[in-house]
């Protein structure tokens, strides 16, 4: 036998068989040639095979792992391509009300979790949660949070728009002194005798500030809680997530934290990520990125920090906060944050003109319309003198966008990536701008109709939930969480369309598209098997759904019930009193 026969006996020998395969399935590819399967094949991280059980049960060898799925719905791995990650370092100290459905059970959880804060720690509740979800419809009163919380630092936070505070936490802060950094559009709440009332109404900076006034983890604490939040994402079903950013935790700041949890293999989740740079020294946040990644760490985009997950952590560019100035706040209590013109050209000009010139991708929040019309007609006078010739850039959240600037973004070659913050806060919203602009907002069936590169994210942890599902149920059934009808007919999704808004179309936002978002030969083994069949259940049911197994490159990353076994172990979550810890990230996956 010669040298390349023997070398290709060698090849066919390792190749012969599969790795892991799941059958007795209902899968749904994502696959537009081959739509579903009942059986899948995974060999090196990859997809090796889909088709029927007894197709794929021939590449079974003696070393396969093979999963019964038992008649289960499988989708591919969901991709939350914004969301906040490393901007979470504090998961561990915070008590998540996602999901909890009445308000009485969501103060009793703050009650025992004070009995449980060690003295000197806060007792905090920082977004994910709306007060429509609870059956109650309301917002709990400072009587009820300080009754639940007699002894400790307490602050409950409703996503980017208002903070309720104890005294203890409002003396801690130092309120109403020259301590406590009061920014534009913040109001102190106060009662009839001109007492503050430890209720805060505000934008997002003024919510960083604070969290960043509070007690911080330790290094080890932050290792545990990354691992946490990662163990959240993979029990409903998120495979991948695109970080979009964060001032206090952005590149390299983070990385210590990420190389931590990467070395001991639970890294379990690829995270690109886009960066956030403040200018603490001054220059603006454009310059401060580029110093960033040619001076302090240097990096240049698409390349991947994980040293041997594919997208694993991968830096994709700027964004999406490019200027202070320029942030259109999405507080849905208050009327829509309008930018100065000239700004959004100054910003472009002077700034989005650098990221081109160098080839840096580039994302921008922009939530509405007004704003994004000049952004737009800036860019386009940009793309003549410096053409964008294939750079990939977005608009992120973008709600209220309309037909016309569609079309300009699409033809100027950027993506829309969208949020489900409606289905936490369209009542709200309603109460601002009106039931028929709600209907409308976003316009998702003219945006999926238009072949935009688009996605649904779920712009977590605080403006929204991280879960997925909860965003999905809106799309599909129009409803919000409090049961309220808030898109029109007209402007749903199929339950097709919804789910390819977080699979197929998001892996664009990955620059991933020809890897991730479909079960197909080739693509990374990323799927989840589901509790539910997302294509049967009713309506009602869809924002509960959870994955029972939860697959990434290949290999099993969460199980639960049949599949417990499977899941791998975790270490013990830091600290001991952390919430996390009781009550789960999410409350229907206690």
């Amino acid at each position: 036998m010669n040298g390349l026969t023997a070398a290709h006996a060698q090849t066919v020998r390792e190749a012969a068989g599969a790795d892991l395969i799941v059958h007795n399935a209902r899968i749904f590819t994502g696959n537009p040639a081959q739509p579903a399967a009942s059986a899948l094949a995974v060999k090196n991280g990859r997809v090796y095979s889909v088709g029927s059980d007894t197709e794929v049960l021939a590449l079974k060898n003696a070393g396969t792992r093979v999963i019964d799925s038992r008649g289960r719905r499988i989708i591919p791995g969901i991709i939350d391509a914004h969301t906040h990650v490393l901007n979470e370092g504090g998961y561990n100290y915070t008590l998540r009300w996602d999901g909890v459905p009445t308000l009485r059970r969501a103060l009793a959880m703050l009650g025992e979790q004070a009995r449980r804060t060690p003295l000197g720690h806060w007792v905090k509740v920082v977004g994910g949660w709306s007060p429509y979800q609870f059956e109650e419809k309301r917002f709990p009163t400072l009587e009820e949070l300080r009754a639940a919380v007699p002894d400790r630092p307490l602050i409950v936070q409703y996503a980017y728009n208002r903070a309720f505070m104890n005294q203890q936490a409002m003396e801690a802060l130092g309120v109403g002194t020259s301590t406590f950094p009061l920014l534009p559009g913040t109001e102190l709440e106060k009662d009839a005798q001109g007492r503050y009332t430890g209720v805060i109404h505000a934008y997002t900076f003024q919510f960083i500030v604070i969290e960043s006034m509070v007690p911080q983890l330790s290094f080890d604490e932050g290792v545990s809680s990354l691992v946490q939040t990662v163990h959240s994402l993979n029990r409903v079903g998120i495979t991948s997530i695109v970080d979009a950013g964060t001032g206090f935790r952005g590149y390299p700041k983070a990385n210590p934290t990420v190389d931590a949890v990467a070395r001991d293999n639970r890294l379990n989740i690829r995270m690109p990520f886009v960066d956030i740079q403040f200018g603490d020294d001054g220059t603006n946040m454009v310059d401060a990125q580029i110093a960033a990644i040619t001076s302090t760490a240097p990096i240049s985009p698409g390349h991947n920090l994980h040293p041997a997950l594919a997208h694993g952590f991968v830096y994709r560019g700027a964004g999406e906060l490019l200027a202070a100035e320029v942030h259109d706040h999405e507080n849905f209590d208050r009327p829509a944050v309008i930018i100065e013109p000239a700004k959004m050209r100054e910003l472009v000009e002077r700034d989005v003109a650098k990221l081109v010139q160098r080839r840096i991708p580039f994302r921008l929040h922009i939530t509405y319309d007004e704003n994004i019309t000049p952004f737009l007609d800036a860019l386009e006078k940009l793309n003549e003198k410096t053409p964008l010739d294939g750079l990939r850039w977005s608009l992120e959240h973008a709600e209220t966008i309309s037909p016309a600037n569609i079309a300009r973004v699409k033809a100027l070659g950027g993506g829309i990536a969208l949020d489900t913050k409606m289905a936490l806060h369209a009542d709200g919203f309603i109460k601002t701008h009106g039931r028929d602009k709600a209907l409308q907002t976003p316009r998702l069936r003219q945006l999926v109709d238009s072949g935009i590169p688009m996605a649904m994210t779920t712009d977590a942890f605080r403006a929204a939930s991280f879960n997925p599902w909860v965003g999905i149920s809106w799309m599909v059934s129009g409803k919000s969480v409090s049961g309220s009808e808030v898109l029109a007919r007209d402007n749903r999704l199929s339950r097709a369309e919804a789910l390819g808004l977080f699979t197929r179309k998001a892996a664009w936002f990955m620059h991933a598209e020809s890897e991730l978002g479909m079960i197909a030969p080739g693509q990374l083994a990323d799927f989840a098997v589901l509790d539910k069949d997302y294509f049967s259940v009713p309506e009602a049911q869809i924002a509960s759904i959870v994955s029972l197994l939860t697959v990434m490159d290949g290999r099993v990353v969460y199980g639960a019930q049949d599949y417990q076994s499977l899941s791998p172990a975790l270490p013990a979550i830091l600290p001991a009193w952390s919430p996390i810890g009781h009550f789960g990230g999410y409350h229907h996956a206690r």
